[in-house]
Parts: structure tokens; sequence; C-alpha cells
């Protein structure tokens, strides 16, 4: 079907998604950097998306893989996989190009895509956010986004459970 292969499109490879920032940097776009997990989808993700896509032309979001959500948050998460997740992130408007990465941390992402923005939920501190000090020393910006207050995942599931 000729949308779901749109959305398929906006999932890179390393590779793939280097050329494209290049290309996007040749034209003069600005480029911002998110990263988490976005197992359920939920009002805190969308307001946290929409807040990071408004400080640059394009949004990046660095997705968790499978192995690496597990090694985060245990051995029953993710609820959806890689695939679901990252297909569900490509599909909002807002989003340019989805990632998923296997490490720990999207340091290495950061470090090669070398945005102009990161934004990172402000239940965080710039000092603890991956990439942030190699944002900074490239002349970017760091952005601590606003969170919902009550809502998470966590809590999604716990209430799933009752």
């Amino acid at each position: 079907m000729k949308s779901t292969q749109y959305i398929k499109e906006k999932i890179f490879s390393l590779e793939d998604l280097t050329k494209q920032v290049t290309r996007w940097k040749l034209k003069n776009k600005s480029i911002v950097f998110t990263n988490g997990v976005f197992d359920l989808l939920h009002k805190g993700h969308i307001s946290s998306l929409h807040e990071a896509a408004s400080y640059a032309d394009i949004l990046i979001v660095a997705l968790n893989s499978d192995s690496s959500v597990k090694k985060l948050k245990g051995p029953t998460r993710p609820i959806n996989d890689e695939e679901t997740r990252a297909l569900l992130l490509a599909e909002m408007m807002i989003t340019d190009a989805v990632i998923i990465f296997e490490d720990d941390t999207p340091l290495n992402l950061i470090k090669t895509l070398m945005p102009d923005v990161l934004v990172k939920g402000g239940d965080y501190t710039v000092e603890q956010i991956a990439g942030a000090k190699e944002v900074i020393e490239n002349g970017g910006k760091v952005i601590l986004a606003n969170i919902i207050e009550g809502i998470s995942t966590t809590k999604t599931i716990e209430k799933m459970k009752n």
C-alpha cells in the first residue's frame, strides 16, 4: 500500500539517515533530535514530540531497540515491539525520521548526526543527557522539554493490570 510505504520510508538505517541529514543540512534545514522508548504512546509523548519539533525544521526520533528496552526497563518490556513503535512514530506528521538504536544511549548516533538541537524530557538534567556535551561543543542547544506530570507508560501498564 502506498501510504504504508511512505511511512516506512521515514524509518532509516544509520547509513541512510547520515546521507539524509547531509542533504537536509545542505538545504540549511535545522535538525532536532530526541530519543526514547515510546512503548505505549500517550499524551505526554505527543506533547514532548510536538515541543521538540517546534525547535527546528526536521525532527529525528531515535527509538530504543527491543533489546535495549529490556536492559533499561526489565524483561516484561517493551509491550510493543520496535517495528510497531517505529511505525507509530513515523506515522506522525511532525516526525521526519525514525531510527532504531541498540546501544544503551544514543550517544553514537548523536555524535554521527550532530543535530542542531537535542531535546530530552524535563525529568532529566543536561548533565544526564547522552550527547549534550557534544552538541553544545558543536554550537548546538540542549533543551529540556516540558513533561506532563502523572503520565507515564509504567502508570498505564499498572492501570491495565488493575
